[in-house]
């Protein structure tokens, strides 16, 4: 396939993921408030999340997934 190609299939799919989102904000519209269940109706606030380092007793006795234990090589 050629560069050319390439950039028409991506440009034809955010053409369709744009209409396809645009659907979805008009259904979602369109739903009557208490079936919507947790969704907020207005903006939320964003949460900061701080740059300082975690406690490091939080990851006590733990193991790091797929990876085997701390003490030992993983395969």
């Amino acid at each position: 396939m050629s560069l050319q190609e390439e950039l028409t299939a991506v440009r034809r799919c955010l053409d369709d993921l744009v209409r396809t989102v645009g659907r979805l904000e008009q259904s979602l519209a369109q739903l009557p408030e208490d079936r919507l269940g947790h969704m907020p109706a207005g903006r939320v606030d964003l949460v900061t999340i701080p740059d300082t380092p975690y406690d490091s007793t939080l990851w006590t006795d733990s193991d790091d997934e797929g990876l085997g234990l701390r003490d030992r090589r993983a395969p």
